[in-house]
């Protein structure tokens, strides 16, 4: 929300400087993310009136202009061809600081001899004033800007750009943060009074509204305005709508969104001549009904989206956007006024289903006070008479057929210290309340007042919200602070299971960055065809559950699987990244159960791609394959103390020679391997992809609570080097499992794997380094030959190895 210092300044005497006032809005809850500044450097730049123009003496396209500033008359040079007589312009006298249009830097102006005459001044440009890009023209005023007044007071200003919290709708609008900042100094609140002349027929001679569908729209009030005039608006107005972001149309388009930014509360215009029957009906759209909408869209709605109609059909999508068929255009002559309360709830689903956000919607998707429509229509009721003239008939059409009970909620000073540790008396509670516009009385006791919420509120329920309003305006700062009244209770021995699979996490993510992985967070809603380009032959194995009411269709299935999100990521930056990318995410996938809610798991997906080390003149130039990623498994699970081993995988999107499942203690917990072509291809990935999957649940059950203590060995150890001759067929894993089996052993190395001439065709040979060592005692030469023996006799048994001399 963006408004304007001179805008608040009508409600309310501003006498902070802007930084001390945005930091007391961000303190009391309305945060102030930015603060723009317009203007604040046109000093010796005032404003003129072009007063006569002769042609320049030695210059066919340039022009003498003379301009009245007030005090003194000036003629300068000026080329822009857009110069008049009687335009209001912007002046600037000789030192004045603009910015120069061809290099774009801020210069002095100074006196300078153009084709022979003498030009002390210049008449400025949006560029050369920094307002825009605008070089080609002259900046030309209102024809009611005030000759001789500086543009700093004229044009500049502050503007406060707020971000507003989802439950206050209120600040929403000017007055709402200027009773922010009434309450928050202690100035007092200035409302404008509404008052018109109204005719003495009534509106329901001319209209008449109905409520088909009270639940979506629990109140509508209609006002109507006959012989208006069709023009700009003032300046005044438009500078003000400029300030916070709104493009002027019209003086009665101007004075809706004029009013919306001023109460809060969205105003329609329609071409009263246009609707058909003269009637207003607010109803669900039919199912597929169609209508034209003001910026020219056919849409096509449903029956979840309220709609405004006629006797004949639909001319507004309610609190979304008018129709372009009862739209207000330079023939109309007769308004009617619509300020409604709309179910927050359907205009979401409308915004979705139409995917397009208005001002307005933004405003009724939070949750306005049903009560607030009234006082807003008779606002811009007030406008429209002394803008665009007309007259208005006499009485508003009010239907409210969900008008709340009115409660009074009861609030003591002891709820006050309760909640908030702040003790205060009855009277500054009220001061805090009064200030804020509710209003209150006596209660029972001189600590406790009755409560009711003034009719712009909607986010006040119970004596907690209120509360929340006298701290706020206090200042959190006052809350005391002091020492626990108790102490810490103490950590549990045993930790739930959610607290393991937090500890596990963070220590994955440790792990992880440690090896050079950087973390990544995906979305939990993903497109089917992400999903689809997992699966190489593009067909789900897990059908995924679709969301009712999807925002985009790149978020309209849960995702079943980490790996399109982190496959997505690693292609968008193999664009940008020379050197080696991995990358992992830890996150939940959503398992359909059929009818029940889905299973949600815990999952860690990994990748990496490209250049084993990093670009370096000594560095490894090669690319990172399967092995790595395996690596990769094995430290991180002995980091946990666990030991992995692995086994063929039937994994459709690894490929089929480079992929394994993660075995630990005989159950699967992942899957490690390369990315199969067709997947990489999908994803338009480059090089080689090695991708690591670990369930984390199934992970968590084989950790021990309780790690075993070993001590650091205090006997030496033996190392022996042999080399197997085995069939092709056989892998590493066999070998490794038998020779693990003997307890003598501590540690075994794959450091080469030959084929060649010098073994046997059909064959492979294997060089295995074996680390011996006893807890108890220093190995002989003959313990160890016996072992080794033993082990070689099991191999050649079992697998057909046999050691190469």
């Amino acid at each position: 929300m963006k408004v304007s210092l001179k805008w608040l300044s009508d409600y309310v005497d501003i006498k902070l400087a802007s930084k001390e006032l945005a930091e007391k809005l961000t303190m009391a809850g309305l945060e102030v993310r930015a603060i723009e500044t317009v203007g604040g450097t046109w000093d010796n730049v005032v404003i003129g009136e072009v007063i006569a123009l002769n042609p320049h003496p030695n210059a066919d396209r340039l022009k003498l202009a003379t301009v009245d500033l007030g005090t003194e008359q000036v003629t300068t040079v000026c080329g822009a061809p857009n110069i008049s007589l009687g335009q209001r312009v912007t002046f600037a006298h000789v030192g004045a600081r603009l910015i120069d249009p061809h290099t774009g830097e801020v210069a002095v102006l100074k006196a300078a001899k153009i084709r022979g005459v003498i030009s002390e001044g210049m008449v400025c440009s949006e560029k050369e004033l920094g307002i825009s890009e605008n070089h080609e023209a002259i900046l030309v005023l209102p024809p009611d800007a005030p000759i001789g007044v500086p543009l700093d007071a004229y044009l500049g200003d502050v503007v406060l750009d707020l971000d507003i919290t989802p439950n206050r709708p209120d600040c929403l609008s000017v007055i709402g943060i200027a009773r922010e900042i009434a309450a928050l100094t202690g100035e007092a609140l200035r409302v404008p009074e509404i008052h018109y002349e109204e005719t003495e027929k009534s509106i329901d001679a001319f209209a008449s509204v109905d409520i088909v569908d009270a639940d979506l729209c629990s109140r509508y009030c209609a006002g109507l305005v006959a012989g208006i005039r069709i023009a700009p608006s003032p300046s005044w107005l438009q500078q003000r709508l400029n300030s916070c972001g709104m493009r002027p149309i019209n003086n009665v388009v101007d004075i809706t969104n004029y009013v919306m930014l001023e109460y809060g509360q969205p105003i329609h215009a329609f071409d009263y001549h246009k609707l058909k029957g003269r009637q207003i009906i607010v109803r669900r759209a039919g199912k597929g009904e169609t209508i034209a909408t003001l910026d020219g869209s056919k849409r096509t709605l449903n029956s979840d989206i309220l709609v405004i109609a006629d006797k004949g059909e639909a001319v507004a999508v309610a609190g979304i956007m008018g129709g372009l068929d009862s739209e207000v255009t330079e023939s109309t002559d007769t308004i009617l006024l619509e300020s409604a309360s709309f179910n927050q709830a359907a205009i979401r689903r409308g915004c979705s289903h139409l995917q397009f956000q208005s001002e307005a919607s933004i405003r009724f998707d939070k949750g306005l006070n049903s009560e607030l429509p009234l006082v807003p229509l008779k606002r811009a009721t007030q406008l429209l008479l002394e803008l665009a003239g007309g007259k208005a008939a006499k009485g508003v059409i009010d239907v409210y057929p969900g008008k709340p009970k009115a409660e009074l909620i009861s609030l003591t000073t002891r709820e006050v210290k309760r909640l908030s540790g702040l003790k205060v008396n009855i009277d500054e509670i009220l001061e805090v309340l009064k200030a804020l516009g509710f209003e209150c009385r006596e209660g029972d006791s001189g600590s406790q007042i009755l409560v009711s919420a003034p009719y712009w509120r909607s986010d006040i329920k119970c004596s907690a919200d209120l509360v929340e309003e006298v701290v706020r305006i206090i200042g959190y700062d006052k809350v005391p602070m002091t020492r626990l009244g108790s102490p810490l209770p103490p950590q549990k021995s045993k930790l739930s299971i959610e607290a393991r699979q937090s500890e596990l996490k963070d220590k994955l993510r440790n792990i992880l960055t440690g090896y050079g992985f950087q973390e990544i967070l995906t979305y939990s809603l993903v497109s089917l065809g992400k999903l689809q380009k997992v699966s190489p032959e593009l067909e789900l194995r897990i059908p995924p559950l679709k969301v009712a009411n999807p925002m985009t269709r790149e978020q309209e299935y849960l995702r079943t699987s980490l790996r399109g999100g982190l496959l997505t990521t690693l292609a968008h930056n193999q664009k940008f990244e020379q050197a080696g990318v991995r990358l992992f995410e830890i996150g939940k996938v959503f398992l359909p159960q059929g009818k029940d809610l889905p299973e949600e798991k815990d999952m860690l997906c990994a990748v990496l791609s490209g250049a084993r080390a990093e670009l370096s003149w000594q560095a490894d130039k090669e690319m990172v394959d399967f092995f790595d990623a395996k690596g990769v498994v094995e430290n991180l699970l002995d980091q946990l103390g666990l030991k992995a081993s692995f086994k063929n995988s039937d994994d459709e999107g690894l490929y089929l020679e480079r992929r394994a499942d993660v075995i630990v203690a005989d159950g699967k917990v992942g899957t490690v391997g390369d990315v199969q072509p067709k997947v990489a291809q999908a994803f338009e990935l480059s090089n080689t992809v090695c991708l690591m999957e670990i369930d984390l649940e199934k992970l968590l059950t084989k950790i021990a609570g309780i790690k075993e203590y070993r001590s650091i060995p205090r006997f030496p150890s033996v190392t022996r080097d042999i080399a197997l001759a085995i069939d092709e067929q056989m892998s590493y894993r066999l070998v490794n499992e038998i020779i693990q089996s003997f307890p003598l052993v501590t540690k075994v190395s794959l450091f080469d794997l030959y084929r060649g001439e010098q073994i046997t065709e059909g064959k492979k040979s294997f060089a295995i380094r074996i680390v011996y060592r006893s807890p108890s005692r220093t190995l002989t030469d003959e313990e160890v030959d016996q072992t080794q023996k033993q082990m070689l006799d099991r191999l050649d048994k079992e697998l057909g190895a046999i050691l190469r001399k």
